[in-house]
């Protein structure tokens, strides 16, 4: 690696801390993870992680195929970017069946489910993403189509109008919502299987981001895995995020190898800490410490400090600084905890924050 990288890095590290945040944020979509397909695993065998809806899906999916019938329609919850979308296409492959993709929000009248459905093939397997932004007209739709695979279709208008019922050709529905609590019973009841997603262990994301590297003929030492793993918010679309950032550095301060410096300096310069956190997070617990004595502020209050919408803050921020244990929820607010203050590298005083008892 080259001596002089911190000086000449400086122009890159500015733009790059200003991408840093949709590296770790991964429900924000990017072009190079819809572009590098490569990396998705094609069978269960080549899925690492999530080792029980592995082994259930497994052998669900064996099942159906002797039966020769379709799967069980199948409901997947989970953060974004745990492979929701990666598993429903490999049960497809498993299966030995088409795969039709689309989104909830794509799907904008009764009639654009209908021209899916009336179009697929015996036993396609048909992928419904963040399906909790289903309109209410379409999800009727799909509740008869689910069971009894048909579609209820209206001809004709006013008095002389009447539904007609057309058949459908059996299909597996996967549906897949980031937010479980936003979807219909109705419509979760009619879900044969339903999986939930955790977040990878730092073992897990490790062996994701070898498998990664090498699929991109990209060497890397074992111990800048496990950092990079440490680094990734428990999130495989992070994790391979960070490792073509870290190919970048690699190939052009070095030769080409990604080894744990690299890792240390890379991290650094896109402002991504140890536990994952960017510049967001740490500005989120510098605000409760600073502007609101270590807490409770509530959630509005604190959005508006750090000039972050609150449903981003609800929704993808404090879901993760709670997992990592750095603040609470009270029944006045939000409170920073005495790992937080560590972390950040502060002194911790009990007295600052409110002994309120935890929501959670």
């Amino acid at each position: 690696m080259k001596d002089n990288f911190d000086s000449e890095i400086n122009e890159f590290s500015q733009l790059s801390s200003q991408a840093s945040t949709h590296i770790v944020r991964a429900d924000v979509p990017s072009e190079e993870d819809s572009a590098d397909g490569s990396l998705r695993p094609k069978l269960l065998d080549e899925f690492l992680g999530q080792k029980e809806i592995k082994e259930n899906l497994s052998v669900f999916i064996q099942a159906a195929r002797e039966r020769r019938e379709p799967l069980d329609h199948l409901f997947l919850i989970g953060p974004p970017g745990l492979g929701k979308t990666t598993l429903a296409e490999i049960t497809a492959h498993e299966l030995g069946a088409d795969f039709k993709v689309t989104s909830a929000p794509a799907l904008d009248k009764p009639k654009d489910l209908a021209g899916i459905l009336s179009t697929i093939s015996p036993g396609t397997v048909f992928f419904i993403d963040e399906i909790h932004r289903l309109k209410p007209a379409i999800e009727e739709m799909l509740y008869i189509a689910m069971e009894d695979f048909e579609l209820d279709w209206v001809i004709g208008q006013g008095a002389a109008a009447r539904t007609v019922r057309i058949p459908i050709p059996k299909f597996t529905l996967v549906g897949a919502t980031t937010k479980a609590g936003m979807v219909s019973k109705p419509l979760q009841t009619r879900f044969g299987i339903i999986q939930r997603f955790n977040f990878y262990t730092h073992e897990e994301l490790a062996s994701i981001i070898k498998r990664s590297a090498s699929i991109l003929n990209c060497k890397i030492d074992d111990d800048a895995a496990l950092l990079m793993a440490k680094s990734s918010r428990g999130t495989p679309r992070v994790a391979n995020r960070v490792l073509r950032r870290m190919r970048d550095f690699a190939q052009f301060y070095g030769d080409g190898r990604i080894t744990l410096k690299i890792t240390e300096d890379g991290l650094k310069k896109l402002q991504i800490d140890s536990l994952g956190l960017e510049h967001y997070d740490r500005e989120i617990l510098l605000s409760i410490i600073k502007n609101f004595g270590g807490g409770p502020v509530g959630a509005e209050t604190l959005a508006i400090s750090i000039g972050e919408a609150q449903d981003t803050l609800e929704d993808y921020y404090e879901p993760y600084l709670i997992q990592c244990g750095l603040i609470q929820r009270t029944p006045r607010g939000r409170i920073v905890t005495a790992k937080a203050y560590q972390h950040l590298g502060l002194d911790y005083n009990s007295n600052a924050t409110s002994s309120q008892p935890s929501l959670f």
